[in-house]
């Protein structure tokens, strides 16, 4: 698809849009760019067992809106940022994650700590909204080539990846059933602490 004239529409049928699959997400590009000045749109399905963990963006907003499944979700400065599991968190009002169902919408101001989990045993959909665009279309490309090249995952491309991108991971980020997990920051495995994506 191409965007023509900056005053033609965009229509994306179901099923349709470019698809990149991992083992943890499937996200389906559905506005790029290349369609809107104002945000990139995805599609996202979470597989059960994946946390994307606690993180910040420096530049970007998002919003999430959960169309099937459950999802454990938090968006708020935590009293303590402790750097284990986001789900014991607390803001100085005394908010905590919530479990978001099908019609829940999550709203992340730029620096906001923010995540998501999917602690059931069905995948859960959502439609996930990034400004500025292109930004996080590039990362999800460019994460997808470093977990693609092949070997072991390289936590340093990651955590170089981060940083350009103004990504700051609190806590690691966890795929339960998968080989290996992309640690916080390029941080190496930790023995003992489940599998990793």
């Amino acid at each position: 698809m191409t965007y023509l004239h900056p005053t033609d529409g965009l229509v994306i049928p179901e099923g349709h849009g470019r698809t990149i699959r991992t083992r943890a997400q499937q996200v389906t590009f559905k506005v790029t760019g290349t369609h809107s000045l104002a945000a990139s749109s995805f599609e996202v399905v979470v597989a059960p067992g994946f946390d994307v963990g606690a993180h910040t963006h420096a530049r970007g907003e998002e919003l999430f809106y959960i169309i099937e499944g459950e999802l454990d979700v938090m968006a708020f400065e935590p009293r303590v940022r402790t750097t284990d599991d986001w789900r014991q968190w607390e803001s100085a009002s005394g908010e905590r994650y919530v479990r978001a169902k099908a019609g829940t919408m999550i709203l992340v101001p730029p620096g906001c700590p923010h995540a998501f989990a999917n602690h059931t045993d069905e995948p859960a959909k959502m439609f996930f909204q990034a400004s500025p665009p292109p930004d996080h279309e590039r990362y999800f490309e460019e994460l997808l080539e470093i977990l693609d090249s092949g070997g072991a995952v390289d936590h340093d491309a990651i955590a170089a990846l981060r940083e350009r991108y103004g990504i700051e991971q609190l806590t690691p980020l966890r795929h339960r059933g998968a080989p290996e997990r992309l640690s916080a920051v390029g941080a190496a495995p930790v023995e003992g602490s489940g599998p990793r994506v």
